[in-house]
């Protein structure tokens, strides 16, 4: 079996709202916006780079999670320096740039900066949307055997 992981959907509870942080901020590419009534409407994005995997929310939509709930939704980078920069820049509150063992689960085990050999896997900085869904960018600059991306 061949499955990819194609869509996310995340709890937000002001559609418009999310929409300006994840294209305008984040500078995520729309897919769709699609208004079925005046309950239902369903907004896809997919985050810059060349994945495939995208994120959608809405409004009526049957999701039983609460905004805000989600976390750790994980975002891949080759330099999370430039990234977390960029995103500083664009007015997103990140982090800095933190590394340590469990240190993207547990605030408490991050250490301050880059792993200090910069092995890939081990470099982070997190961030929130405007309902709190947590996000972590990591550092990948060498993918382990079995994970090279695939077009």
């Amino acid at each position: 079996m061949d499955v990819n992981l194609e869509v996310v959907t995340i709890p937000v509870s002001d559609v418009d709202r999310a929409l300006e942080f994840y294209r305008d901020r984040l500078g995520w590419r729309l897919d769709a916006d699609i208004k079925v009534s005046d309950d239902v409407r369903v907004v896809q994005l997919t985050p810059t780079g060349d994945g495939h995997t995208s994120i959608a929310f809405g409004k009526g939509l049957p999701i039983a999670a609460a905004p805000g709930s989600m976390r750790h939704l994980e975002l891949v980078t080759s330099d999370v320096v430039a990234t977390r920069e960029e995103l500083a820049q664009r007015g997103v509150d990140v982090t800095e740039v933190y590394h340590g063992p469990g240190g993207a689960f547990w605030p408490e085990a991050r250490q301050p900066g880059p792993d200090p050999e910069r092995k890939s896997y081990n470099s982070y900085a997190s961030f929130q949307d405007p309902d709190g869904n947590g996000w972590t960018l990591q550092e990948v600059t060498t993918r382990m055997p079995g994970r090279e991306a695939r077009s």
